[in-house]
């Protein structure tokens, strides 16, 4: 028998019984779709993610304050202290102390009500310098950003996000309008541009007022030149590392730290970030992967119980061959063929299956779907696999079929 015979007579025997192979290729695509969703879910994620963090900016080093102490002895999580101040921005931004830093940007931040004549929105109020925008890549929509000479004349200027400006007036139009913070009033000197969220806040929910005005006419407090973070824009990638090695021996030497161990600050870089984000939710698709699999295996056994049945529905067929001189290799083909077709069947219709709904999940989780072509191959590839691993041993049980056995068989 030719192996286009062979694939004939495989062909009209999974056909001849089609709800039973029905049933069968479907735990294998349902295997497969699940396979091609789960490892395009996790890539989905792990690129929304970089991208999230990538949006706070380029080569970017976030420093962060140390521990709190209040006056009963409560101790508050790192980054809740005030160990960092404006002068520390300033001698950062020093070309001589820092030469790998390209740009500085401190930020004193709270949350704070913006109101307006008709409406008021609860927001982030963020006090920076006129470097922001650069350090922190962001732009304006409309507008523009506040000066050098705004932050030392602490004007009453504010830009918003957009969001912020849409909930407050309507529309992201709100150039030339006013908002009052805290009592005093402020004038809108531009929008920016939508820039999402990144992990912890949204990027277009936010007022920004210049740090001189924030400290002293907004936010006050005992510790006006404190700062709640201070952003380091690196001169480019190469010098992330020798910018961060700067950035801490500055700070180390202006707190009078002999110990990096005992620092009252820390500092991260978008990489670190990244790399754990990337490290979890490769961990993740590793776990919801293996769950798919299993249904793979499920898929694999539901083969070999249909093939042992057809084994023992076509006893007679097999010994007639036998008698008339089929080889024991020509039978095993022929059930190992059968067995593929279900395997290759699934395999295809799953990764069909998972295209189509990774197209349309998106939409609805609001989470990208990566969908690799090397994953829809090996996922076919892997469904052909089963069908043949899980079809060998009813392939073999037929070829040892004695054909004077089989013919006596009812």
């Amino acid at each position: 028998m030719t192996w286009r015979e062979t694939l004939l007579t495989g062909w009209t025997a999974v056909r001849s019984h089609a709800m039973r192979s029905l049933l069968t290729v479907l735990g294998i695509l349902i295997g497969i779709a699940a396979v091609i969703l789960t490892v395009g879910l996790g890539l989905g994620t792990q690129k929304d993610v970089s991208e999230q963090i990538s949006a706070l900016g380029s080569n970017l080093l976030i420093v962060t304050p140390g521990s709190s102490t209040d006056s009963e002895g409560m101790r508050g999580g790192f980054g809740s202290g005030a160990t960092l101040t404006r002068s520390d921005a300033e001698a950062l931004a020093s070309d001589v102390n820092a030469p790998d830093v390209a740009g500085v940007a401190p930020e004193k931040t709270s949350s704070l009500s913006v109101e307006t004549s008709e409406t008021n929105w609860t927001t982030q109020v963020v006090g920076t310098t006129e470097d922001w925008t650069d350090v922190r890549s962001r732009e304006l929509a409309l507008g523009e950003f506040f000066t050098a000479e705004d932050e030392a004349d602490q004007a009453a200027v504010v830009v918003l996000g957009a969001e912020t400006a849409t909930e407050l007036f309507g529309s992201p139009d709100a150039v030339g309008r006013s908002v009052t913070i805290e009592g005093t009033v402020f004038s809108v000197v531009g929008v920016l541009a939508e820039a999402g969220a990144d992990s912890s806040s949204d990027l277009d929910d936010m007022a920004v007022i210049p740090l001189s005005t924030a400290a002293n006419q907004v936010m006050g407090g005992t510790s006006r030149s404190s700062v709640s973070t201070i952003y380091l824009k690196a001169a480019s990638e190469g010098v992330l590392s020798a910018a961060y090695q700067e950035a801490e021996a500055v700070l180390l030497n202006l707190h009078g730290i002999t110990d990096a161990d005992s620092a009252d600050f820390s500092i991260n870089s978008q990489d670190a970030l990244v790399s754990t984000a990337t490290s979890v939710y490769r961990t993740l698709t590793v776990l919801l992967t293996g769950i798919a699999a299993l249904s793979l295996l499920v898929g694999g056994i539901g083969v070999m119980n249909i093939m042992l049945v057809s084994v023992t529905e076509r006893t007679r067929e097999i010994g007639l061959r036998k008698a008339l001189g089929a080889p024991p290799w020509a039978i095993r083909r022929q059930f190992l063929v059968e067995a593929s077709i279900l395997g290759l069947a699934g395999g295809v219709i799953g990764a069909a299956l998972g295209i189509v709904a990774a197209k349309a999940l998106p939409g609805v989780l609001g989470t990208s779907v990566v969908v690799l072509p090397a994953a829809v191959v090996g996922s076919i590839a892997i469904a052909l696999v089963i069908g043949v691993v899980f079809g060998v041993y009813p392939a073999v049980r037929a070829a040892r079929l004695a054909p004077i056995d089989a013919l006596r068989s009812e």
